[in-house]
């Protein structure tokens, strides 16, 4: 098959591979109808995380099952399925936990922009769409592997709550579902932390009561000063660097939860500060599975549309195109499509 393969810093190439199989009673092989790049990826882009050998990228994609494993018998070939970039069995304790993204039988996507990708974790994971969707309704879906539940789990880690008061942190494609979720969970006030107008259009489209552009103790101050004087209830941190860490404790008041959602890359814990401030960290790496049965049925009612988040639609095979644009922030996200 053809995949995106990683040789090295800003180096993506669309190449011949060997095609994924079925290795385990629980796999399921997808052709994959859509893909994307995910901002996570641009870190071994951009060499900030070591690529030792060439490698296939991508783990978010919908498409349509081609061949199960034995042990499998939730889905069969010919279903469309959205498939979380992390993969469940969704019954170990972990799942049942809600914790989805630490199963005991956790797998990862690894050969999303591709023609094919391997599920380890079929019955688990998959989630069936009724037929194959409407065109205009790919772009959402396809935010439903990872980016919109993503969001969602920074919203839910934070403790948004119906009334209160919501702080983003980070304005790619996870910071402003971010800013749909925490919209969509009840908060009265959600401020949108961006220095980039179309993407703070964008946050305001999605429910952002106010923008704020400035950073360290500028924006700490702006927060404060629309929220009376104290910081966010929740604080949402959707970039994973020592800044925005930073950021999202500064503006957060006494008594709050920061979700941190972003792959952590240079970031210390500010012990002394949650200390005196009792403000909880809380977070990880999104269990997609427990969040996408809502998230499908907002979606599928057009209650949202996180697909806005796409600016940018390439064939697959000019995807090292589409990691240039991610990468010179001349794209938000981009949609791979073969």
């Amino acid at each position: 098959m053809k995949a995106t393969v990683i040789h090295g810093p800003r180096d993506i190439r669309f190449e011949e591979v060997p095609d994924p199989r079925i290795e385990l009673p629980t796999d399921a092989i997808v052709k994959v109808h859509t893909s994307c790049i995910c901002g996570s990826d641009l870190w071994p882009y951009r060499g900030d995380d070591e690529t030792t050998e060439p490698h296939t990228i991508g783990h978010e994609c919908l498409g349509v099952v081609e061949e199960v494993g034995a042990d499998v018998r939730d889905v069969r070939p010919g279903d469309f399925v959205i498939v979380p970039f992390d993969h469940c069995d969704n019954t170990c304790s972990a799942c049942r936990n809600g914790a989805h993204s630490a199963c005991e039988n956790l797998g990862m996507t690894r050969s999303g922009q591709a023609e094919y990708a391997r599920v380890t974790q079929a019955d688990g994971s998959l989630v069936k769409t009724d037929g194959v969707p409407d065109a205009d309704l790919v772009p959402s879906l396809m935010t439903l592997s990872d980016v919109m539940a993503t969001g969602w789990h920074a919203a839910v880690s934070a403790g948004v709550r119906r009334g209160g008061t919501a702080v983003v942190v980070g304005d790619g494609a996870v910071g402003l579902c971010g800013v749909l979720a925490a919209s969509q969970l009840g908060a009265e006030t959600v401020i949108a932390m961006s220095r980039h107008e179309p993407r703070q259009e964008l946050a305001r489209r999605f429910g952002a009561t106010h923008v704020v552009a400035e950073r360290g103790k500028e924006g700490v101050a702006a927060v404060k000063e629309i929220l009376g004087g104290v910081g966010g209830d929740a604080v949402l941190e959707c970039v994973g660097n020592g800044p925005a860490f930073e950021q999202a404790f500064r503006v957060a008041r006494p008594g709050a939860t920061v979700g941190m959602v972003g792959v952590p890359h240079g970031v210390e814990a500010p012990l002394r500060v949650m200390f005196s401030k009792n403000v909880g960290l809380a977070g990880g790496m999104a269990p997609v599975r427990r969040y996408l049965p809502d998230l499908l049925e907002r979606v599928l009612r057009r209650e949202i549309d996180p697909g806005l988040v796409f600016d940018l639609t390439l064939p697959l095979d000019q995807v090292a195109e589409g990691y240039r644009a991610m990468d010179e922030r001349t794209a938000i996200k981009v949609l791979l499509q073969p």
